[in-house]
């Protein structure tokens, strides 16, 4: 018997457990792709398919993080709850979350000067962390 997760009203499958799993036990945004080698890794026989309905449907319920990675493909994680933005290594892949209060002032500010009303954005930042900037 499976149960319905109350944060996003899906049901609790096997797969979605592995997948929730397998995204948690990555230390980076990660895609479809990587979070099945992940789970093959495992053992398990979650299907690619199923991983990207999966990861798409636990990103529209506010489960995980997604954004577009400079390369165009769509990468996952899980981050705390509420707004904020990510610095996101170019090289290894590190993640930091971060707020930008100013930003957010000006956002607001912005909409309202031209008549606009419940605002979303997505902003990322990629660069090189100090790490892999030493090497």
């Amino acid at each position: 018997m499976t149960s319905t997760d109350p944060r996003s009203g899906q049901r609790n499958t096997r797969q979605r457990t592995e997948i929730r799993r397998a995204v948690e036990s990555l230390a980076s945004f990660a895609t479809a792709q990587d979070v099945h080698d992940q789970l093959r890794h495992e053992g398990s026989g979650v299907g690619l398919a199923t991983v990207y309905r999966t990861l798409q449907a636990m990103a529209s319920g506010g489960e995980l993080d997604a954004i577009r990675t400079p390369d165009g493909q769509v990468a996952y994680r899980t981050c705390s709850p509420g707004h904020h933005h990510h610095l996101i290594c170019r090289t290894c892949g590190r993640t930091v979350e971060v707020s930008v209060p100013l930003l957010e002032e000006q956002v607001r500010a912005m909409a309202t000067s031209h008549g606009f009303a419940q605002i979303d954005h997505e902003l990322e930042f990629f660069g090189t962390c100090a790490t892999c900037a030493a090497r």
